[in-house]
């Protein structure tokens, strides 16, 4: 394996990777801003009252996208085991 073949795996595995979680980073900073904005307008402030919104919000989402994110990521195996014989060299 050369160094550009290994630079360009490591960009794809980086860019697979921020793909996979950006729907579910999203998703959290969502609820995580709504929850602090009506704590705020309600002046309740627990730390823990974030924590099972967001939970359950990210589940949902990861039940909702799993399709898209296991498709997506064994689109991103295949492509690696098929350059396997490359990396060998």
């Amino acid at each position: 394996m050369n160094l550009e073949m290994a630079i360009e795996l490591l960009r794809s595995l980086i860019m697979t990777s921020l793909l996979l979680i950006s729907p579910l980073m999203g998703v959290a900073i969502g609820v995580g801003l709504l929850v602090s904005l009506i704590q705020t307008v309600t002046s309740i402030q627990d730390q823990t009252l974030t924590f099972v919104p967001k939970l359950a919000a990210v589940g949902f989402m990861i039940m909702v996208s799993a399709n898209w994110l296991l498709r997506t990521l064994m689109e991103f195996t295949v492509s690696l085991i098929q350059r396997l014989p490359e990396m060998v060299r």
